[in-house]
């Protein structure tokens, strides 16, 4: 069975904005997930907030075909009322992150991919940075 990770906002970042030096655990990771090795999915806020952000620097039409791009391979979570409510209720300090976790727990997320591990120190599902994802892949 494939593993199924969650990708957060900051390594999508990382693969489109090319961040050094973190751009090339991203890349690895999108590949294994264009290869069909690794399932990935995101929320509708991922979706919202990146583009946001490069909406800053790029023309809106620029940006939403960067995101065409990543949304072929990334399959988008369902967020509603449970979604919200179970995220108000959890002891998450960040209500974003929380949002983002309790669209993943119930859908077989294996693990949650991030730069911003401390954010989910509440978290039941296994949280890594990519580059621990892909050693953990390796073992």
């Amino acid at each position: 069975m494939k593993p199924v990770v969650f990708i957060d906002s900051d390594i999508m970042l990382d693969l489109i904005l090319a961040r050094q030096p973190f751009v090339h655990e991203a890349k690895r990771l999108f590949v294994l997930v264009e290869s069909g090795s690794v399932a990935a999915c995101s929320t509708p806020i991922i979706f919202a907030n990146i583009f946001y952000l490069l909406r800053k620097k790029y023309p809106g039409e620029t940006v939403k075909g960067i995101l065409k791009d990543v949304r072929v391979l990334v399959s988008i979570l369902p967020v509603d009322e449970s979604t919200v409510d179970q995220a108000l209720a959890s002891p998450f300090s960040d209500f974003e992150d929380a949002i983002q976790y309790h669209a993943a727990l119930p859908r077989g997320v294996h693990a949650i991919i991030t730069r911003n591990i401390r954010d989910y120190r509440n978290a039941a599902l296994p949280v890594m940075t990519a580059g621990e994802f892909l050693a953990h892949l390796q073992a």
